[in-house]
């Protein structure tokens, strides 16, 4: 899959864990855990925008894209 998702890298950069991102971001932590693991299909433009503002960070810190 070439869209890689650092969710974690940033999470761990701001000391959040997946509980308090859950809880600010207003996911499950099932579905939160589906989007770190890069095994999410999709993600939409707001709950992008949410994870962003409560991990003060762009969509590009979370999102990567490497050619396969």
């Amino acid at each position: 899959m070439p869209i890689i998702v650092n969710l974690d890298v940033m999470m761990a950069r701001r000391k959040m864990s997946l509980n308090e991102l859950s809880e600010k971001v207003g996911l499950t932590l099932s579905n939160l855990s589906i989007l770190k693991t890069g095994k999410a299909k999709a993600i939409r433009f707001s709950t992008l925008e949410t994870i962003c503002k409560v991990l003060d960070c762009q969509p590009a810190d979370i999102l990567e894209y490497k050619e396969e």
